[in-house]
């Protein structure tokens, strides 16, 4: 029966993606948003990583492999990773 009402529309509101950033924070004059999504009954890192470039709003998405159980453990670690992306790459990201 389960599902039917997946096929149906019938989820729970717990198997849906967040609608936005679960959180966001300021380094280095970057943006740095945390998207995790749900996949395989865990949540996968996944972030954006924003700038302002010459008067120009430049984005980058990240995913890594890595899956944690809840969803604020997965936005933790995405600020961890966008934070060290930026330290690595800087404005480089954007190309």
């Amino acid at each position: 029966m389960s599902f039917l009402k997946s096929l149906f529309g019938g989820r729970k509101a717990a198997d849906e993606k967040p609608a936005g950033p679960v959180k966001s924070l300021e380094h280095n004059g970057f943006t740095i948003h945390a998207t995790p999504y749900q996949e395989g009954g865990q949540w996968q890192l996944c972030g954006i990583v924003e700038k302002t470039v010459e008067g120009e709003l430049k984005s980058h998405r990240f995913v890594r492999a890595d899956r944690f159980p809840g969803v604020a453990e997965a936005a933790d670690f995405t600020l961890v990773k966008g934070q060290q992306l930026v330290d690595q790459q800087g404005e480089a990201v954007f190309r």
